[in-house]
């Protein structure tokens, strides 16, 4: 019958792309940074990992109102949204968790001794834009190649 050629090709096809390094980089990024955002998010609210209030750059927190720790609340709000969208549409996702960074970065470059984690958020970013670029070629097309 003709369902058996189907599935075969459906398989090799699958296979094919699984082996694929683009699309194994691809998988990698999207898996980071969905995860990562939302665990960041998250940890927001309890502050387990760090005081995230010590973060936010004493000139945003003359501009947002209330404390910086409802800051962080609606910061971790946004990460957990950011991490969902690159789970759901990694092509836009990318490029809202490249954006996030980039408003990270300006903050932390604003506090003196946290160039460091400014950096590294930097390196962040790019794999956000190395996401969203291969999302464009990898995500909501069959793989065949």
């Amino acid at each position: 019958m003709s369902s058996a050629p189907a599935t075969t090709t459906s398989t090799a096809s699958r296979r094919a792309a699984l082996t694929d390094p683009g699309y194994q980089a691809f998988v990698i990024l999207r898996t980071g940074f969905t995860v990562a955002p939302i665990l960041f998010g998250l940890d927001k609210f309890a502050n387990l990992l760090v005081d995230w209030p010590t973060y936010l750059a004493p000139w945003i927190n003359d501009v947002v109102p209330g404390s910086a720790q409802a800051a962080m609340y609606a910061v971790g709000v946004i990460e957990i949204v950011a991490g969902l969208a690159v789970a759901l549409a990694p092509r836009v996702g990318g490029w809202l968790v490249a954006g996030w960074l980039a408003g990270i970065i300006v903050n932390l470059l604003t506090i003196p001794g946290h160039y460091d984690v400014a950096l590294r958020d930097f390196g962040l970013l790019l794999g956000a834009v190395a996401l969203a670029r291969l999302a464009q070629r990898y995500h909501g097309k069959r793989q065949s190649h």
